[in-house]
């Protein structure tokens, strides 16, 4: 079940939501509203926790983009590298280590800003994991025609690389498989995520709500950047370290964009500047996931063009400004 958000120094926990896609600008969307609430004279802590799926593991701070401590200004962070390279996080895990963690502030009476791209982060703790999301039609429609296109072995064989769990449904399982794809095209998480159980909605008042959307080249060519950035930084020593723990293929941590492809050239198996151009294609691929996500299922939230822009509207919403 989910650990209910009160505690006794507070009436009730007041959360702020900042979802975009990758390389969108919200680790600097949340800092820069942090500092309008410390600056907005109220005296009210604020602190920040991590939405992304794969900012949880502590092995690659690098490739998974996590905020470096310039980047974090002394707001407290939370949920950033707490799970080993091993660990099989989720959304149920996180969920139920969130709930916690809201708590926790909540108590110390301070604001929480839950910050990431993992569109289904948000559902789990806002209105509890369901294993039944909604599909739009038109991925429905992707579905069926992907299905007729390159028939169900190779439909199956993409469903598992997706989704590794799903290798255990019956090969001429049409209706699951398609089910697989569909989820994970809509929702940018696997089926087996939603299935891992994860509790009730967490309660909590969300005082504001925002999701960055910037252009959509903008974004790419913010990610491009972003990889290069990160291969200066050292993405190839966690790649290695990685590979040198030796885990499973279907290992979360391994489906880090950046992780299989910099492992793959470290095998001898492709040239660096072919990793380096594989991952920067698959990340433009998980912005293009994140932002259709946002857009089917959070479509009613506000939404900023900029980091700046997001921070100065979540501050006027909240009469800081």
């Amino acid at each position: 079940m989910g650990v209910p958000i009160s505690g006794p120094e507070t009436a009730s926990a007041s959360v702020v939501f900042i979802a975009g896609p990758t390389a969108g600008g919200k680790t600097a969307a949340a800092v820069d509203f942090a500092s309008a609430c410390a600056s907005g004279g109220s005296g009210r802590g604020v602190e920040i926790v991590n939405a992304d799926a794969m900012q949880v593991y502590a092995a690659i701070p690098i490739l998974s983009a996590q905020p470096t401590p310039e980047e974090r200004r002394g707001v407290p962070h939370h949920l950033f590298g707490y799970l080993s390279a091993a660990a099989r996080g989720s959304a149920g895990r996180w969920s139920n280590d969130a709930a916690e963690t809201l708590n926790a502030i909540a108590g110390r009476g301070a604001l929480a800003i839950v910050v990431g791209g993992t569109g289904l982060y948000f559902r789990a703790l806002e209105q509890g994991l369901d294993p039944a999301p909604q599909i739009p039609d038109e991925v429905r429609a992707a579905a069926a025609a992907r299905l007729a296109d390159v028939g169900l072995p190779a439909f199956r064989a993409e469903t598992i690389a997706r989704d590794p769990a799903m290798s255990r449904l019956d090969p001429n399982d049409r209706q699951r498989h398609v089910r697989a794809w569909e989820v994970f095209e809509a929702t940018g998480a696997p089926l087996s995520a939603l299935q891992t159980g994860g509790g009730s909605p967490a309660p909590m008042t969300v005082a504001a709500r925002i999701v960055i959307e910037p252009p959509r080249e903008e974004v790419y060519a913010q990610a491009e950047a972003r990889f290069d950035r990160m291969l200066a930084a050292g993405a190839l020593d966690e790649a290695a370290r990685l590979l040198e723990m030796g885990l499973p293929a279907d290992a979360p941590v391994m489906k880090a964009v950046g992780v299989a492809e910099l492992v793959a050239h470290l095998k001898g198996e492709i040239t660096l500047d072919a990793a380096r151009a594989l991952a920067q294609r698959n990340t433009r691929r998980l912005a293009k996931r994140q932002m259709t996500w946002f857009r089917n299922q959070a479509s009613a939230w506000p939404r900023a063009a900029a980091a700046k822009d997001a921070a100065a509207r979540l501050a006027t919403a909240l009469r800081l400004a």
